[in-house]
């Protein structure tokens, strides 16, 4: 799939910015058949995704997503948070709700999975007043399986992604 003129034009300003950059360009994959999409922002966030340790009714205990909590960063300046509920906020004051439509493996165990997020909520007048869409690129780490000792106890797992928001 040929990435659409708004997205390669991204990619270009992503490679020549200052910042410090992921090794891959975020490209998004042709499976979440997003090429004809304007992308109206793009971020890198840095942050950790937490799970904690639940029981099944047999007893069995096992590690399970509870929430991301990550700080979005654009140009070397904070520009906005990513927190529980699939919420994006940005110091402009917009903020979004979404629901992720679609997932696929990282490029190693250890990294949360790539995402397609539909937007299902927007809220004032900023950046993301617009955005349908958000992709969850360039993963790296996150990722916990398996089981746990204890109940109730928690562990964070550092990552670090490319979010791209789409209209």
């Amino acid at each position: 799939m040929k990435p659409s003129k708004s997205l390669a034009g991204l990619v270009a300003l992503a490679a020549g910015a200052s910042t410090p950059a992921l090794a891959q360009p975020p490209v998004a994959p042709a499976a979440f058949d997003v090429a004809t999409r304007t992308v109206i922002l793009q971020v890198h966030a840095e942050g950790i995704q937490l799970y904690a340790c639940k029981a099944d009714a047999a007893g069995h205990t096992a590690w399970t997503f509870r929430e991301p909590v990550a700080t979005l960063i654009r140009g070397g300046e904070t520009v906005g948070r990513h927190y529980a509920g699939a919420h994006w906020e940005l110091t402009d004051g917009s903020l979004i709700l979404g629901k992720a439509s679609m997932s696929l493996p990282g490029a190693d165990p250890g990294d949360v999975p790539l995402l397609k997020v539909d937007v299902v909520e927007n809220r004032g007048t900023g950046a993301l007043k617009d955005a349908a869409l958000v992709l969850r690129l360039n993963t790296h780490g996150g990722a916990l399986k398996g089981d746990c000792a204890e109940a109730g106890a928690f562990r964070s797992v550092p990552y670090s992604a490319d979010y791209l928001f789409l209209r």
